[in-house]
C-alpha cells in the first residue's frame, strides 16, 4: 500500500509540473526578451529568426544559449528558472 502511495505521489507531483512549465512563447514575454528582440526584425538584439538560422543544425546551441542567459555572458542576466530558459530558448531556435 506505501508503493502505491508513493508511485500515486510521484505521478502527480509529476504532472503539475508538466502542468507549471511555461511554453517558450510565454516565457519570451514574460522575462521581457521582446524589449530588445522581435520574432522577425531586428530590434536592440537580433531577431529570433537571424538566432536560430545562425545556430541551425548546432545541436549544442541550445544549452550554450542558456548557460548564457544564465550566466549573463554576452547578454544580460535573465532571472528564470531552467526549465523556463529550456523553453525560451527552444522556442527562439524554433523560428
Amino acid at each position: 500500500m506505501r508503493m502505491l502511495r508513493f508511485v500515486v505521489a510521484v505521478a502527480c507531483a509529476a504532472a503539475a509540473g508538466v502542468v507549471l512549465a511555461q511554453a517558450g512563447a510565454d516565457v519570451v514575454k514574460t522575462k521581457g526578451c521582446l524589449t530588445c528582440h522581435a520574432v522577425d526584425q531586428k530590434k536592440v538584439g537580433p531577431s529570433f529568426k537571424d538566432i536560430a538560422a545562425k545556430h541551425k543544425g548546432d545541436a549544442k546551441a541550445g544549452g550554450m544559449l542558456a548557460a548564457k542567459l544564465k550566466e549573463g555572458t554576452g547578454h544580460p542576466k535573465i532571472a528564470a528558472t531552467d526549465a523556463e530558459l529550456k523553453a525560451a530558448v527552444e522556442y527562439v531556435l524554433s523560428r
